[in-house]
């Protein structure tokens, strides 16, 4: 088994614990900000209507700017205000509501589990951390603990990548932060802070101090409220290691939470040193081939054909262009008739690749994969006969494109 961190690692000074505790929620009462999620759990008495809000918000936010948010979550609740509302929606809604926040899946899963609970809950939510990731589909540890403590005042703590970094730079945490052991041992760290009281209030509390002063680059030392307990920012005060017993002491190589030997304290980049990951795969690129298809509609405006992905996979039942995956090092001519191989399936007739007209290329990152989109177009005259036989399909026109569950990327095509 390996070594325990020792104790200077930790939080293992009862009153330290309680000082920071009464710092943090001091500076969150004062500084919090205006979030439309926070206002709607504070004014409303129901507890389950109060852990929906919560969920909804929790689940959008996952890897999503909270800029970028707040619209979207404004128009989910006055569409969806209880479970009940969203349990009785279509999936097809849910997409449309939820196109351009990416991680499309967390969107189904959401209205899975809302559907659970009303069907099999008797319409009750789960109270617990324990309970909530047992029985709700996307509902992970995190989710979990932030429904509880936020919602039911359950005294359990959250670990998302703001409090990483706050707890990783706290008690100057070198290890790989990505690594499962060291994510236990920030749990452990989480649990053993949490207000007791309060545990809601403190986790948000954390969080907030991450996304606001405690951020990765240019942290805002001088105004973080809990600075006199950060291992971090005492190493960077000293420039060198303190007189007292710190963490610097620990020998490298018998701590599981020091940093590496191959990787010490870089004194240029103070608390920023904080926290460490393992370097990121690159993703994998891949090339796909477009077609806009046009025709002109019965009221003289253009329609665009669009035709619905699989229900399972990436983007899972979003509507896009037909497409086709290409192989790497395809020459334009080939692409181009492999694309029209797919659209004479699509429109059992014969297709010439030279009648497409090439747009150009776009770009896009998913969190996975660098997809390049080769678009073309084709105008074409007069009705098709689409195979029903396929994938569902249908015309729009331009603001009908719009309003459909397409993604970030077909917008951009």
């Amino acid at each position: 088994a390996p070594a325990p961190p020792p104790a200077r690692h930790l939080f293992s000074d009862p009153a330290e614990v309680e000082a920071l505790r009464r710092s943090l929620l001091a500076w969150y009462d004062r500084c919090k900000r205006d979030l439309p999620w926070r206002a709607l759990a504070a004014a409303e008495p129901d507890a389950d209507r109060r852990g929906y809000a919560v969920w909804v918000s929790e689940i959008m936010l996952q890897q999503t700017q909270v800029a970028t948010v707040i619209d979207y979550y404004t128009r989910w609740m006055q569409k969806w205000p209880t479970l009940q509302a969203l349990a009785e929606a279509s999936l097809e809604e849910v997409n449309e509501l939820w196109a351009g926040l990416g991680y499309y899946s967390r969107g189904k899963r959401l209205q899975e589990a809302a559907r659970k609970v009303v069907s099999e809950l008797a319409g009750q939510m789960p109270r617990t951390a324990e309970e909530l990731q047992k029985l709700l589909p996307g509902v992970g540890r995190y989710t979990a603990g932030a429904i509880a403590s936020i919602s039911y005042g359950q005294a359990t703590g959250v670990v998302d990548g703001n409090v990483i970094r706050v707890l990783c730079r706290l008690r100057c945490v070198g290890a790989d932060s990505s690594s499962p052991a060291v994510i236990d041992w920030l749990w452990d760290m989480a649990n053993v802070l949490v207000d007791r009281s309060r545990p809601g209030d403190f986790n948000q509390a954390l969080m907030e101090l991450g996304a606001t002063v405690c951020v990765p680059k240019s942290p805002l030392c001088g105004e973080c409220p809990v600075k006199q307990h950060c291992q971090a920012w005492r190493r960077k005060l000293f420039g060198k290691a303190p007189p007292v017993p710190d963490v610097e002491d620990c020998d490298v190589g018998d701590c599981p939470l020091c940093p590496p030997a191959t990787e010490p304290w870089d004194s240029s980049l103070g608390v920023t040193n904080f926290p460490r990951k393992a370097a990121k795969k690159p993703p994998r690129a891949m090339r796909t081939a477009t077609c806009v298809l046009e025709r002109r509609g019965c009221h003289g405006a253009p329609e665009y054909l669009i035709v619905q992905r699989p229900s399972s996979g990436l983007l899972a039942g979003l509507w896009e262009f037909p497409s086709v995956p290409l192989a790497q090092d395809l020459q334009e001519e080939k692409e181009r008739e492999e694309l029209a191989d797919h659209l004479q399936a699509w429109m059992g007739r014969p297709m010439a690749a030279k009648g497409l007209q090439f747009i150009g290329e776009v770009i896009h990152i998913f969190s996975h994969i660098h997809q390049t989109y080769v678009v073309y177009s084709l105008h074409l005259d007069g009705d098709v006969t689409l195979d029903p036989a396929l994938s569902p399909s249908r015309w729009v026109t331009e603001d009908e494109f719009h309003a459909s569950a397409v993604s970030t990327a077909m917008k951009k095509v």
